[in-house]
């Protein structure tokens, strides 16, 4: 099964036209919740390569790597930790299953430190990152892999930004992950 989630308005219409012409088997994405963030629309959609991820910034020391709309914050955690002498890269993996084997080797073996971002519960998407990792041997070299995902537990319901806050889904939790995996203890806003 192909599982995608889109980090944006755009990718999901990609993501649209690329489950309409799969007909290998069964397809899903996530259909975000809230508003999007206002990227320019594709007057049609891309049938995206299936498992395949894109590197939407480039950099040597972090790698964040997000899953569905979280992007908007990795990228404004990028801006912060880059502003701090922290050379940060920011993939989008696109795609849950089936992983981009490519990219997290890629990740992995560039980078002191990786965290992953997703909308998901413990055991979802950064499970599938930390399985695949470890299977591959790439977690043998000091790689810190931090997963970033929603809590295991009743949350009230709210705006979509202040649930993302309070589950450090947002850029400064983003960002407080990634200091906390190197054992930098400066904070900064």
């Amino acid at each position: 099964m192909v599982v995608m989630a889109a980090a944006d308005e755009a990718e999901l219409v990609h993501m649209v036209a690329t489950a309409a012409a799969y007909d290998a088997g069964p397809i899903a994405f996530r259909y975000p919740r809230g508003e999007g963030v206002g990227v320019e629309m594709p007057e049609r959609g891309e049938i995206l390569p299936i498992g395949k991820g894109r590197i939407v910034r480039e950099g040597n020391r972090v790698a964040i790597l997000s899953l569905g709309t979280r992007l908007a914050e990795a990228l404004k955690a990028a801006d912060d930790l880059e502003a701090h002498g922290l050379s940060t890269t920011v993939a989008d993996a696109r795609f849950a299953k089936p992983l981009d084997g490519d990219l997290l080797a890629l990740l992995a073996r560039r980078h002191d430190v990786l965290v992953t971002v997703e909308e998901g519960s413990i055991g979802g998407f950064g499970a599938f990152v930390l399985q695949h990792l470890a299977a591959e041997g790439l977690l043998d070299g000091g790689l810190r892999v931090r997963t970033l995902f929603l809590p295991d537990d009743y949350t009230e319901h709210g705006k979509p930004e202040t649930m993302y806050a309070d589950a450090g889904l947002d850029a400064k939790g983003i960002a407080a992950a990634v200091l906390a995996a190197l054992g930098t203890q400066r904070r900064w806003r």
